[in-house]
Order: structure tokens, then sequence, then C-alpha cells
């Protein structure tokens, strides 16, 4: 099956709001002519007006890192579906390894956010991935299952659902997953949906965000399962972040 090419770039704690949107008229600037993947970027909180504003009618669709599962109340520090949509939001990062690592990010709250997300008309990126000792200790199809049916728990609307894969022992660590070991966990992913979903479950798409960059992201996108990325660094500079839109479009 047909699965566009969905480019997302996570900007996590960097970029101004004068930087994010130089940055995004910069993307404009150089984008190609022709079909193009989908474009999505995840800006810090303080920064989304800036960008909703920069990108406003054009190809770039703007998410948040994060999202609360409350409507509102006594939760410093968080931020509700409400908020994001009056901020021009589409989309929802959760459950992000770094959230995991160093917020007490659980399976269950991942859960609650992605609910939340998806029932407020948000699309929710998810994001499942092992540790590095959890891939050496042979536990990675295990965190992978887990953590991808937890979080999709009573979730049924699979339109407003991306599932990404964040190999954490690949992230920033000098190590690498070949695009092959990339495709096996995609697959695993794959067939969970198949299970939870049934035929929905192909037009569901799923990120690789194992620090794809130019270089590697066209033999990755050849993949059956991979269907786009999840971009950290790369997604930071104008340059960078062109090649793998281009990449996109020519996968």
């Amino acid at each position: 099956m047909s699965r566009r090419i969905l480019i997302a770039g996570n900007w996590k704690m960097n970029k101004t709001s004068a930087e994010g949107a130089t940055l995004v008229g910069e993307v404009l600037a150089g984008l190609p002519s022709g079909n193009l993947p989908e474009i999505l970027v995840f800006p810090p909180y303080l920064t989304i007006p800036a960008v909703v504003a920069a990108a406003k009618g054009s190809a770039i669709e703007v998410g948040a890192e994060n999202v609360h599962w409350a409507e509102s109340g006594a939760f410093t520090g968080e931020v509700s579906t409400a908020m994001l949509k009056d901020a021009g939001v589409t989309h929802a990062l959760v459950g992000h390894s770094e959230r995991r690592q160093y917020f007490g990010e659980t399976d269950e709250t991942v859960n609650k956010r992605a609910a939340a997300a998806i029932s407020a008309g948000l699309v929710a990126v998810i994001c499942v991935g092992e540790t590095l000792a959890e891939r050496e200790a042979g536990e990675t199809a295990s965190v992978i299952d887990r953590q991808t049916r937890k979080a999709l728990e009573g979730i049924s609307d699979t339109s407003r659902v991306v599932i990404a894969y964040e190999p954490v022992w690949a992230i920033g660590t000098g190590k690498t997953a070949t695009p092959d070991m990339a495709q096996e966990v995609h697959a695993q992913i794959r067939a969970i949906l198949k299970d939870l979903y049934g035929d929905a479950a192909d037009s569901i798409r799923i990120l690789y965000g194992g620090s794809m960059k130019p270089a590697n992201a066209p033999e990755l996108l050849a993949k059956p399962d991979i269907n786009g990325g999840l971009i950290g660094g790369a997604s930071l500079k104008a340059p960078d972040f062109l090649a793998l839109v281009k990449a996109g479009a020519e996968a």
C-alpha cells in the first residue's frame, strides 16, 4: 500500500520565536517543486505561535512536543489540547524517549496523552523504542510490543495515529542501526498494528527516529515499512531538512 512519506522535525529545546520563524522561511524558500512529502515541525511551546504564523498557508504543518491528558487543572508546566489547538497546532508528539528518560513518562501516561490528543482532533505521533541495555539483553521485540500495545490501548481512530520508532541506543551515541535493522523493527510494529486494527493498519505510517540524515535517508525510506522520519538535529538547519524533504519526495 502506498503511504505518503512524512518528514517531521523535532526541534526539542532549540530556537526562539524569531529563530523558528526564520528557519521556516528558509525551508519554504528552498522547497522543491512538484509533489512533496508531508512536512511537519515540532517547535518548543513558546515558539509555536511564531512558527504557525510563518507557516500559514504553506506545506508545513506545526505540532507540539508534548500534550497533557486533562482539559484543564492543577498541572503546573503542562499544556492542554485546547491550548494547542488555539495556537494552531495539528499534531502532538507523545512518548518521546527523552520524556521517558528524563521526565518520568510511562507507558500509561503515553497512552493517556495520545488518547487525549486524538479525541481532541489532533494527530498523535507516538514514540516507541528500546534502550541500548534492552537491545543488548535481547529485549527489543518485547519492549516494542509492550510500548506499542499500551500506547494504543482503547484508541480506535487510526486516521490520527502515527508511530515513530526511536532506537534510543542509536541516537547521539555513535552507534547506528542499518536500514535492514530499522526495517525489521518497523515490520514488527506493522504486525502489531495489523493484530490490533486489521486492514486499517495498512494506512498507519511508521516513522524512523534514529538519527536519519541526508546521507542515509534514501536507503531508509526505500524500505516498505519506513514511511518517513522523525528528525532531530538535522531539522534545525534548513539545508539538511530540505535534503530530507527532497529524499522524501523521491521515495
